[in-house]
């Protein structure tokens, strides 16, 4: 899929594109086609670097000198001064402090005691170890030469003066908040924050507190939705339940436009089924409807509304967390400016039980994983149906399934991305 088709075109006509079809994408095609169309987000500002973190960086930043930007130690001992003959003792000739701003100076022979980060005499060939010395009087004794530069932190050997240390797009995480703080640089630009408005549909949904009637559910996509979104990158607005009333869906989705760069809603997609929600969004908007090749989370929409992007999750809950986490993630972190977003990796595990599985479409089932001996072990939970929402409470990961893959006996193989960094 290339930038020469627009969205407008395919969503008008899908046919446009011959790799292209709605009623059977496979999960890497949406993930492609939904990348091509987004646009980071361009405004900026200038915050504490106390207050960065979690943000993404707007502008490259250039360290204004050199770290360390003196010789020093890298280890308490002494550092000392060759001899041309080799010898293995040298003279005390006195001691230097971390922060002391004292030049000394050593000759063939000699030692200075020093503490790690102390500064350098000149003259050292290299610093040895408290431990691998032996002191007598005023004499230090070891019982091999180090190599020249041993526990030595040379001037720019961390970073140079001039060099880029962090790029526009980079996620702030505490070490580059440090990284900062070494460098003096007390604020940082960074993209202000997405905004993602939200909210649910459905008539039979009610919020959590009320009297639970016979054919209602309470609204747990909400929560879950808005708890998902909970980041120090994203502004939430929320915009509760929607009934199922085309009036409302239409002004609550143009309200949304204008306030938030994003727009996530629950309910209403299902490829197939005539709704307001549908109805609404092809309307005013320029929707992709889709039968994703996965399972759970087969009907998703993607578009943009008067501008704002908009993903339509499915209704089941386990379907909206994980078409979430799999394809609305991704997009998020793009749209937030952040450059080489990887999801977590997959990497393998020993099925403990067997997984019936006919070929054809990507399953994202939730396990247990463990460590048994010396090998990684997954069990799948109990129910894997797209509205046991307790299965995602009880696992710690997804087993992935590849379209092609089939039944799962007992000792295979299979692929594992853990929730931890994904959740």
């Amino acid at each position: 899929m290339t930038k020469d088709i627009t969205l407008a075109e395919l969503a008008n006509d899908p046919g446009c594109l011959s790799e292209y079809d709605p009623n059977a994408m496979d999960f890497y095609s949406a993930q492609k086609c939904i990348a091509q169309f987004l646009t980071p987000l361009k405004q900026k500002e200038r915050l504490p670097i106390e207050g960065a973190l979690g943000r993404i960086i707007a502008k490259d930043i250039q360290s204004s000198s050199d770290v360390p930007n003196y010789h020093n130690s890298a280890m308490d001992g002494y550092a000392i001064c060759f001899s041309k003959n080799g010898d293995l003792t040298f003279k005390i000739i006195g001691s230097a402090l971390a922060g002391s701003l004292e030049d000394f100076q050593i000759k063939p022979g000699e030692a200075l005691e020093i503490m790690t980060g102390g500064k350098i005499p000149q003259g050292a060939s290299a610093v040895v170890p408290i431990e691998l010395i032996s002191i007598d009087g005023n004499s230090i004794r070891i019982k091999l030469l180090p190599k020249i530069d041993a526990n030595i932190r040379r001037i720019g050997e961390d970073i140079a003066k001039g060099q880029v240390i962090l790029k526009s797009g980079q996620f702030i995480r505490p070490a580059e908040i440090g990284l900062l703080a070494s460098l003096g640089i007390g604020k940082v630009e960074v993209f202000k924050k997405l905004r993602v408005a939200y909210f649910s549909t459905g008539d039979e949904v009610i919020g959590v507190g009320n009297i639970l009637e016979q054919g209602q559910v309470y609204d747990s996509n909400h929560y879950t939705i808005g708890a998902m979104l909970q980041a120090p990158c994203i502004e939430t607005i929320d915009l509760h339940n929607v009934p199922d009333n085309k009036i409302m869906i239409k002004d609550t989705l143009l309200l949304a436009s204008q306030k938030a760069d994003l727009i996530i809603t629950s309910g209403g997609v299902s490829v197939g089924k005539a709704d307001f929600m549908k109805e609404v969004l092809a309307e005013i908007g320029e929707i992709l409807f889709w039968k994703l090749a996965i399972k759970p989370g087969r009907p998703l929409a993607y578009g943009t509304i008067k501008g704002a992007h908009y993903f339509g999750l499915p209704g089941n809950p386990v379907s909206a967390m994980v078409t979430f986490y799999q394809m609305v993630k991704p997009a998020i972190r793009l749209l937030m400016g952040q450059v080489g977003y990887m999801p977590p990796p997959k990497f393998k595990a020993k099925c403990h039980t067997a997984i019936f599985k006919r070929p054809g479409r990507m399953e994202f089932q939730r396990g247990v994983l463990t460590q048994q001996d010396h090998d990684l072990v997954v069990t799948p939970t109990r129910s894997q149906g797209s509205g046991i929402l307790s299965s995602m409470s009880e696992a710690n990961c997804f087993i992935i399934l590849e379209a092609e893959q089939g039944t799962i006996e007992p000792g295979d193989s299979v692929d594992v991305q853990y929730m931890d960094g994904i959740v």
